[in-house]
């Protein structure tokens, strides 16, 4: 599955993105703010990671920013379930960050949840990491009012998450005719 945005290609991990991914996921920024688990460290582990079969309904993405002088990796982003929620998580490589790519992947998995029949997605935010509430909240998610104790491998130690929630019938996610045809 390939997604195509105004500025980012999003696609799985192939075997000759390994070393640049371990690059970017070893960084301890990255790390400390995840909320789902740990991602891959060595190139072995990403190997691995990158072979393990997926549930089509439930994609993983790298993000590449199409530049005139070839790709470069953004971050990742994809759905996973927990429990019984289809929750989303990101990453952004740092010198990718505050940019808005974030937002525009965000926006661009919602869009292809709706597609694969989810009505629901979740994500969380924790407190020291006001960037990804603003991203949450301009793709449309709302606050649950709850929050959930995640283990932050980063952080070794658990840490409160708040819990937001995208209603997929609800939003109006703007996709041109070219981008929804590119998605497969």
């Amino acid at each position: 599955m390939f997604v195509r945005t105004e500025r980012l290609f999003l696609r799985p991990g192939w075997p000759e993105d390994v070393d640049d991914l371990v690059d970017a996921i070893s960084d301890e920024a990255v790390q400390r703010h995840l909320g789902v688990g740990e991602l891959p460290r060595s190139s072995r582990a990403m190997r691995d990671y990158l072979s393990e079969p997926r549930d089509p309904r439930l994609p993983h993405f790298f993000m590449y920013l199409r530049s005139p002088g070839g790709p470069q990796l953004v971050g990742g982003i994809g759905l996973e379930r927990i429990e019984e929620d289809v929750e989303l998580g990101y990453w952004i490589a740092r010198p990718h960050r505050g940019r808005g790519f974030a937002r525009e992947a965000v926006r661009a998995v919602l869009a292809q949840a709706t597609t694969l029949g989810h009505r629901r997605v979740v994500a969380s935010h924790f407190d020291d990491n006001p960037a990804t509430l603003g991203v949450l909240e301009d793709a449309g998610f709302a606050d649950s009012g709850t929050e959930r104790e995640r283990f932050s491998h980063g952080r070794g130690k658990p840490v409160r998450a708040r819990i937001y929630v995208a209603e997929l019938s609800e939003q109006p996610f703007l996709r041109t005719p070219a981008q929804a045809a590119l998605s497969a």
